[in-house]
């Protein structure tokens, strides 16, 4: 016999956040700005790294196997989730988040040129 194990009120919470999220951004101008959004805290994280790394020097190849590792997850993410029509939401932000990575990684690799 398998159990179900139980809802935490933690797990309702983001469940429930997520669905009223959802259904807030039906409106396009919702949608896309909360991509943007994502976009620009994902670009905030990705040149955070980069900086952090550039200026320790000492936990480069560190650095950069955790920038890979987390973007890899994010694409496992988005291929379990992206014929779940109700998780298109949920795809979208994953794909700015990644855009908002690379960009970030890209503009901080211009800089050590």
């Amino acid at each position: 016999m398998v159990f179900k194990p139980q809802k935490t009120k933690f797990q309702l919470l983001v469940i429930n956040n997520f669905d009223s999220l959802s259904k807030w951004a039906v409106n396009p101008w919702r949608r896309y700005s909360l991509a943007l959004t994502v976009i620009l805290i994902g670009y905030f994280f990705g040149s955070s790294i980069g900086m952090i790394s550039a200026v320790v020097e000492l936990i480069d190849p560190v650095g950069a196997f955790l920038s890979v590792f987390f973007i890899e997850i994010l694409i496992q993410f988005r291929l379990r989730l992206r014929f779940d029509k109700k998780k298109k939401l949920l795809v979208l932000l994953i794909d700015s988040l990644r855009l908002g990575l690379f960009y970030g990684f890209f503009t901080e690799s211009l800089k050590l040129l």
